[in-house]
């Protein structure tokens, strides 16, 4: 029997979205304006939709792209090595354009600017999640390891409240990760 698993090096397609996520960084801090033609904006998406997925690229400061970032790194590595690199993508594309539909739709005002990548985040945190509840980690500043789960619905529920962050891409993301996860897992039993 052969195990297949995906390596550091064999990671290419996480770090090309984390450098295309560095470059549109980057960029808008050459061009402020930039974020205006990146970001999301329910009064003027029908004229500039592409920024349905431009938006998951783009940040607003070093911390937002540093956390989002990390966590794109550890979970997709996870999620890479449990269902593969095509349905990573199904889950971190998918996962934001739902985030940003429900920013879209439940926006705090229709002129607030959606950036980052956290729907797509929580989309992979959210099928880890339910592929791996048991999965032990620690989310700082906590120094107790605790359960995957606890840690990505814990972490959406505290970032739920803090002002100035779309919940709402945080939510659409999370409920399309949990679904891809009960859909991979209940496809991985039917393989054992």
């Amino acid at each position: 029997m052969r195990r297949t698993s995906i390596s550091a090096n064999k990671l290419t397609h996480i770090w090309i979205i984390m450098i295309i996520n560095l470059l549109v960084f980057i960029s808008t801090l050459i061009y402020r304006q930039l974020i205006y033609l990146l970001g999301l904006q329910p009064a003027t998406f029908l004229v500039q939709p592409w920024t349905i997925i431009t938006s998951m690229f783009t940040h607003a400061d070093i911390w937002h792209i540093l956390v989002n970032m990390i966590a794109l790194y550890f979970y997709g590595r996870f999620l890479s090595q449990l269902i593969g690199v095509g349905k990573f993508f199904i889950v971190y594309f998918c996962g934001g354009i739902l985030g940003n539909i429900f920013f879209l739709l439940l926006p705090p005002n229709i002129y607030a600017i959606g950036i980052g990548a956290s729907g797509a985040i929580f989309a992979l945190g959210g099928a880890l999640a339910v592929l791996m509840p048991r999965l032990r980690v620690y989310m700082f500043p906590i120094p107790v390891a605790m359960p995957l789960w606890v840690a990505v619905i814990g972490g959406f529920v505290i970032m739920s409240i803090v002002p100035g962050i779309a919940w709402q891409a945080h939510l659409g993301g999370l409920i399309f990760g949990l679904i891809a996860g009960y859909f991979f897992r209940r496809k991985m039993r039917l393989l054992l």
